[in-house]
């Protein structure tokens, strides 16, 4: 009861005229922001700053403009994924391989407003589970160091290869690819600069951002030049209906259920957010829907389930992020560690005493998520046709228009011509790898969490002044290492246990 005070006392700071106001504004902003590759929330939210100080706003206010801005973008990013298969957010990966299907087949319509629905469950789950369970999850969060980082990312990359069932191999390549370029830049630790090739351009690493639009749009770009070379039709689909139906919420709400969970525990430890809890979410639909309905499984070529989950799990986690945020003053993404950074120039010390020492900010910032939610859903659902519509401009006109936008974005970030050129020599390498088969999500999943796993493999070592077993000196590292191992190896022993006809019939 006192905790459903203190919500009912947030919500009387939330409904405040201007922050209303603020919460809409940013929704509409982050929305922006989501469709296109390149900016990003945490682009916005930093620009943003000094606008806040400049106009006065007081602090719950500020928290809860770039709160919706951050949780906005994670409905945005979809729209660009599944129409034309351009991710906005590392987090949309995920969306396009199911949703751009989808558009494709004329289920754009059900595709769109399918994931504004299973977002908006997975938010607003997530954040009654903030209300409920806030100060105990982030014990739990603390449980995990870099020992427990490192397993828990080898147990994402293991799960990577239920991206591509039938072809694991080409995964785990993409993926291994994805390791190696995010080690380019100076070496944290060492300060050496490693494969930059003596370019002063290449001494920050590569940017997402340049990453992102080359392995996508560009690639997109040439595929789309090469079907026109061999006279193929290029064509987008109609749009279809505008709405899901019951029939389909009902056969995806078990997936999006299993999808906020996941995303929501995922969401408490820093610096995982939606990009693992997506991955992880469509791994464990994939392979459960290959094994109960084996005949209804459609993964990789447009199933209702996959998108929703994957969206459900992707705003879970982006709201979920705010635990470790408010409990412990733990940064938990680049966005939140901006707004951390706001809250100490306000000169309020973020950690575990923000709730008994500013409760109208904590509090506001929460109950202001479930309205920014709502206004997404009701600003996202009646906007699918506008969305949808995109799919009536060809697609040689569409793309091409996209690839200069991501262009602008992407010269925006360093002012360098360099990048243009790196973005365009990424595409064509990635041109060469999607006309062998090789997929681009576990490549660039692999890229966003390999500086996680070298920074925490590091810290693991150092601790141990380099012995290897530390890395698995816990009960929680024993347990992701052995279901890792299970992942990768258990498959491939079933299937040399089963005799040569079940082979041929599971084939």
């Amino acid at each position: 009861m006192e905790t459903l005070g203190f919500l009912m006392s947030g919500f009387s700071v939330a409904a405040m005229p201007m922050n209303l106001l603020l919460a809409a504004i940013g929704a509409v902003v982050g929305t922006m922001v989501g469709v296109l590759p390149g900016l990003g929330p945490v682009n916005a939210v930093a620009m943003l700053v000094p606008v806040v100080f400049a106009l006065g706003l007081p602090p719950e206010s500020s928290m809860i403009l770039m709160a919706s801005i951050y949780i906005g973008s994670e409905y945005g990013g979809r729209i660009s994924a599944i129409l034309i298969n351009v991710p906005g957010e590392a987090s949309a990966v995920m969306t396009a391989l199911e949703g751009y299907p989808l558009s494709r087949q004329g289920m754009a319509g059900v595709a769109l407003s399918l994931s504004a629905w299973t977002s908006f469950l997975g938010s607003v789950l997530a954040t009654v589970g903030i209300v409920l369970a806030a100060p105990v999850l982030s014990k739990w969060a603390l449980a995990f160091g870099p020992v427990e980082y490192v397993a828990l990312m080898v147990f994402a990359f293991a799960c990577l290869t239920g991206l591509l069932a039938d072809q694991p191999v080409k995964a785990l390549l993409a993926a291994g690819i994805g390791l190696a370029l995010a080690t380019i830049g100076i070496d944290a630790n060492s300060g050496v600069m490693r494969y930059t090739f003596d370019m002063p351009n290449l001494i920050d690493g590569l940017a997402f951002s340049t990453l992102v639009i080359g392995l996508f749009a560009i690639s997109e770009l040439l595929i789309l030049l090469q079907n026109h070379h061999d006279e193929e039709e290029v064509k987008m689909e109609r749009m279809g209906r505008s709405l899901f139906n019951l029939s389909e919420m009902r056969f995806t709400l078990p997936a999006a259920l299993r999808g906020s969970a996941i995303g929501f525990f995922i969401g408490l430890l820093p610096g995982a957010g939606g990009t693992v809890g997506s991955a992880l979410a469509y791994s464990t639909e994939r392979k459960m829907a290959a094994r109960r309905d084996p005949a209804q499984n459609r993964f990789g070529n447009g199933d209702l389930r996959g998108l929703a989950t994957v969206e459900a799990a992707n705003n879970s986690a982006s709201n979920s992020n705010f635990i470790p945020m408010l409990t412990l003053g733990i940064p938990s993404s680049g966005t939140t560690a901006i707004m951390l950074g706001v809250l100490t120039l306000y000169n309020i010390t973020p950690g575990p005493m923000l709730f008994s020492s500013q409760p109208d900010l904590v509090w506001g910032l929460i109950a202001s998520l479930f309205i920014g939610n709502v206004m997404l859903l009701a600003m996202n659902i009646p906007l699918v046709g506008v969305f949808a519509r995109m799919l009536t401009v060809p697609a040689w006109v569409l793309v091409p228009f996209i690839v200069v936008v991501s262009a602008v974005g992407v010269y925006s970030g360093k002012s360098a011509g360099f990048d243009l050129i790196l973005m365009v020599a990424v595409g064509c390498i990635a041109y060469w790898l999607r006309r062998l088969h090789v997929p681009m999500a576990p490549l660039i999943l692999g890229f966003v969490l390999g500086d996680i796993l070298e920074t925490n493999l590091r810290r693991s070592l150092s601790l141990s002044a380099g012995d290897v077993e530390v890395l698995w000196s816990s009960w929680i590292a024993i347990v992701l290492w052995a279901a890792a191992g299970a992942i990768l190896l258990v498959p491939r022993l079933l299937r040399r246990l089963l005799p040569p006809e079940a082979q041929l019939a599971e084939d």
